[in-house]
C-alpha cells in the first residue's frame, strides 16, 4: 500500500513506551509481523530484532535509540517509534513523547507498575499524549491482571479499566475475553496468525458483567453520555462504547486495557485494532503552538494541513553508514519537498533537504515529499541539530525545542594514541548532535577531556560506540559522580571590572549584579535591570555569556554552579576602549566574585531506588543500604517478596549490581533514576576537595 494515499484522518503516530524489560521491543517485533513489514519474528534473547539493529543492543538485549519505522493495518499507516525502557535513555522517550500522538504503555503482567513505568507515564502526562495499556507477560509465574490494573489507580493514578481480561494466568493461560464484544478469542496456532472469535463461555458470562460495569463506571467518571447511560441503569451499544472509549482517550481521561504475551504471539492483534480504533490521528490533537522568532510574543498556530507553510521539528538526528546523518523530523504544517531550500528557524541557518525516507527500522524508502501529520527521515541536513525547527523561509516560526536533563554520571577519557586527538573530537561532535543528554567539556587541571551523562551504562555505551563505529580507542577512568556547586545567600553589589591599557586602545568592561539562590532545576535565570543606557544593548549578553562561563567552574573544587538568580544592575563603558570581549571577561570576574561571597555548598545527585528482595534476604539488603546512606521511604510485600522505594545518593551506588547479586545469590532486583540534588554532608564534602586538590597538584 502506497503511504501517500491514506488520508490524514488514517495516520497513527504513536510510541511505545514501558519500564525495562517489560516487552516493548518484542511487542513491536509482533506488530511488524503481523502488519506484513517482516517475514519472521525476531527475539530479544537471539540478538535478531528488527527495531534493536544497533550491535550494543542486541548484546545487553535492551532498547538504546528510538526506532522508527511505518507499517500498514486495516488502511491505516502507523508510524510507530519504539523508545527505551532504561532509565539512562531517557531522553530518547523524552523526545519522542514530544512529537508523538499517542502511545501503548506495556506493563509486565507480573511486576505490574515499576518505578521507569512511573517516569515515562509523567513524561506522557507532560506532553498530554493519549494512551492504551497492554498487560504483556500474562503467562509468566506470578502474573495477575486485576493486579496490575490496580496498581495502575493506586500508583499511576490513572483511570483505567480492562476492556479484555484474561482466561487464565501463568501456565494456565489459554484465550482472552472480549468485554464490549462480549466474545471469547481463541488462537489456533503457534504464530498468533489465525484465531477465532466464539460466542462468550457461560462460565465468563457473570465477570464479563462485572468488567462492563467497572468500564461504564470509570467511562462516566469523564465522560457526559456515559454518564447518562450509567446514571439511568441503561446499558449502552458497543458503537456507544467505542466511540465514548476513543473521546476520553483523546482527552487523556481514560486508558483501556488489553492483555496478552507477546513472546508467545497472543493479544497483539488487539493491540492493533485498539490503536486504530482509540489513538487519535493528526487532525484530532490540538494544533501544535509555535511563535515568531522575531516577536516572541506572537503565538501561531499550526494547522495540520498540507497546503499551508511547512513547519517541521527535528527531534532526533542519527547516523546512517551509507547517507550519514539522518535527521527525524516531526511535519506539524504544510509540506517538504526533496531538493528544496528551507530555513532552520532556531539559528537562522539555511538547510537544504537532498533526500526525504520512511524508515522501516535501519532501512530506507525513499518518497519525494512529507505533509503535515507525518514522521520522516531527511537527509542532507547541514546545521541542525535535535530541537531544531524547519520551516519556509517566507514565513519565520519557531517551535519549542527540548530540554535535556542534568548528567549524574562523569567519566574521564583519553585516545590511546597522541594522533587520535583530532579524531576523538570530531566523534564526540556527532555524538553530542545525536545526544542532548550527553554533555562533553575538557579539564585543564588533568588534560583530560570529561563526558558526563545520565547513567554508567549512557556512557559505557558512547565509549563502546566509539571503538567499534570509529575504530577509536581510549583510556577511561572510573565513573564519577557530577557534583554540583550551589549558593546559599543572597549578595548584592557585587562589582565585574575588566581594564587593560597595553598601548594603542584599551579594553573596558564594567558590570554589577545581584546574587541569590534560584529554584531547583532552574539553571541560571539572567534578568536585566538596567536603565538609561548605563551599559549598551549590545554589551548585555557578553556579559551574560561570561557568567556562564564563570558558572562552568565553581570555587569549591571547579564543579558547575547552577540554580541562582543574577540581576544586571547597573554598568558603565567606554565610547572608545568597550567591547564584546572586556563586558564578557567583567561578567566573569564579577560572578567568580559573587560565587566567593555567596557561601557556595556542594550538592550531589540522588537516585531514587526500587528494589525487590526474598524475605531470607530482606534484613542484609536493608542493613547494607544503611551503610550506603539510604533513606528507606516506604516498604512493602509482593506475594513472597518485600519491595522497598529508598533514595540513595549516586555516589554509594557504582557496582551495586554487583554488590545485591552477592548479597542474595542473585534473587533480588533493583531499579534506580535520578531524582533529586541535596547538599554533600561536610565531611564527605571535605573530602572531594581533598581529592581535587591532589589531582590539581599531580598534574602541575
Amino acid at each position: 500500500m502506497a503511504a501517500n494515499t491514506i488520508p490524514l484522518n488514517k495516520f497513527r503516530n504513536f510510541g511505545i513506551i514501558a519500564h525495562i524489560d517489560a516487552g516493548k521491543t518484542t511487542t513491536t517485533e509482533r506488530i511488524l509481523y503481523y502488519t506484513g513489514e517482516i517475514h519472521k519474528m525476531g527475539n530479544i534473547d537471539d540478538g535478531n530484532t528488527t527495531m534493536d539493529w544497533m550491535p550494543q543492543e542486541q548484546e545487553r538485549g535492551i532498547t538504546i535509540t528510538a526506532a522508527a519505522t511505518t507499517s500498514f493495518w486495516h488502511d491505516h499507516r502507523l508510524n510507530i517509534i519504539d523508545t527505551p525502557g532504561h532509565v539512562d535513555f531517557t531522553i530518547e522517550v523524552e523526545r519522542s513523547l514530544k512529537v508523538l500522538d499517542g502511545c501503548v504503555i506495556v506493563l509486565c503482567g507480573c511486576s505490574g507498575v515499576q518505578p521507569q513505568t512511573e517516569t515515562v507515564y509523567r513524561q506522557a502526562d507532560k506532553y498530554h499524549v493519549p494512551r492504551i495499556a497492554f498487560i504483556n507477560k500474562i503467562d509468566r509465574l506470578g502474573a495477575d491482571f486485576d493486579r496490575v490494573v490496580s496498581e495502575m489507580h493506586e500508583r499511576l493514578g490513572a483511570n483505567a479499566a480492562g476492556i479484555e481480561f484474561p482466561d487464565g494466568a501463568e501456565d494456565n493461560f489459554k484465550g482472552i475475553v472480549d468485554v464490549i464484544n462480549e466474545q471469547y478469542i481463541k488462537y489456533k496456532d503457534k504464530e498468533g496468525m489465525e484465531f477465532d472469535r466464539l460466542p462468550l463461555p457461560d462460565q465468563f458470562k457473570d465477570k464479563v458483567k462485572t468488567y462492563r460495569h467497572d468500564l461504564i463506571e470509570r467511562l462516566a467518571e469523564v465522560d457526559d453520555e456515559m454518564a447518562d447511560f450509567f446514571l439511568n441503569g441503561k446499558e449502552p451499544a458497543k458503537e456507544q462504547m467505542m466511540a465514548a472509549i476513543r473521546r476520553t482517550v483523546i482527552a487523556c481521561k481514560f486508558i483501556p486495557v488489553l492483555v496478552g504475551s507477546s513472546l508467545r504471539n497472543r493479544g497483539v492483534q488487539m493491540v492493533l485494532d485498539a490503536i486504530v480504533n482509540f489513538l487519535p490521528s493528526p487532525l484530532d490533537i490540538p494544533p501544535m503552538k509555535g511563535y515568531n522568532p522575531d516577536n516572541k510574543e506572537e503565538v501561531i498556530e499550526l494547522k495540520v494541513d498540507a497546503t499551508q507553510y511547512p513547519v517541521g521539528l527535528v527531534f532526533k538526528i542519527a547516523s546512517d553508514p551509507y547517507v550519514g546523518k539522518i535527521f527525524f523530523t516531526r511535519v506539524y504544517s504544510g509540506k517538504f519537498l526533496q531538493g528544496q531550500n528551507y530555513l532552520n528557524s532556531s539559528n537562522s541557518k539555511r538547510e537544504k533537504i537532498a533526500k526525504i525516507v520512511l524508515m522501516h527500522s535501519n532501512k530506507q524508502e525513499n518518497i519525494s515529499s512529507a505533509s503535515a501529520g507525518e514522521i520522516v527521515a531527511l537527509v542532507g541536513l547541514k546545521e541542525s541539530k535535535s530541537g531544531d525547527t524547519l520551516c519556509s523561509e517566507d514565513k519565520l516560526i519557531v517551535l519549542e525545542g527540548l530540554k535535556a536533563p542534568d548528567p549524574v554520571v562523569s567519566l574521564a577519557i583519553e585516545p590511546k594514541t597522541k594522533a587520535d586527538q583530532d579524531k576523538m573530537g570530531m566523534v564526540l561532535r556527532k555524538f553530542l548532535d545525536e545526544d542532548p543528554s550527553l554533555h562533553v567539556k575538557f579539564d585543564h587541571e588533568t588534560s583530560q577531556t570529561i563526558i558526563s551523562g545520565m547513567g554508567e551504562l549512557h556512557l559505557e555505551i558512547i565509549v563502546d560506540r566509539m571503538r567499534r563505529e570509529n575504530n577509536l580507542e581510549c583510556n577511561v577512568g572510573r565513573p564519577e559522580v557530577a557534583y554540583k556547586e550551589a549558593i546559599t545567600k543572597k549578595v548584592t553589589g557585587i562589582v565585574g571590572k575588566y581594564i587593560s591599557q597595553t598601548g594603542g586602545r584599551g579594553k573596558y568592561g564594567h558590570c554589577v549584579i545581584d546574587v541569590e539562590p534560584g529554584e531547583s532545576r532552574t539553571g541560571l535565570v539572567f534578568v536585566d535591570k538596567i536603565r538609561g543606557g548605563a551599559v549598551p544593548r549590545e554589551f548585555i549578553k557578553p556579559i551574560k555569556e561570561g557568567i556562564e562561563i564563570g558558572a562552568q567552574n565553581g570555587i569549591l573544587a571547579g564543579y558547575p554552579v547552577t540554580d541562582f538568580v543574577v540581576t544586571l544592575v547597573d554598568g558603565s563603558y567606554h565610547e572608545v576602549d568597550s567591547d564584546e570581549m572586556s563586558f564578557q571577561l567583567a561578567g566573569k570576574r564579577a560572578i567568580q566574585e559573587a560565587f566567593r561571597k555567596a557561601g557556595c555548598v556542594f550538592q550531589e545527585p540522588i537516585m531514587k531506588l526500587e528494589i525487590t528482595v526474598p524475605e531470607d534476604y530482606w534484613g542484609n539488603v536493608i542493613g547494607d543500604l544503611m551503610t550506603r546512606r539510604a533513606q528507606i521511604k516506604e516498604s512493602g510485600n509482593r506475594g513472597k517478596l518485600k519491595t522497598a522505594i529508598a533514595y540513595v545518593p549516586l555516589a554509594e551506588m557504582f557496582s551495586y549490581a554487583n554488590a545485591l547479586r552477592s548479597l542474595t545469590q542473585g534473587r533480588a532486583s533493583f531499579s534506580m533514576e535520578p531524582s533529586y540534588y541535596a547538599q554533600v554532608p561536610n565531611q564527605i564534602a571535605e573530602k572531594i576537595i581533598g581529592a581535587r586538590q591532589e589531582i590539581a597538584a599531580k598534574s602541575n
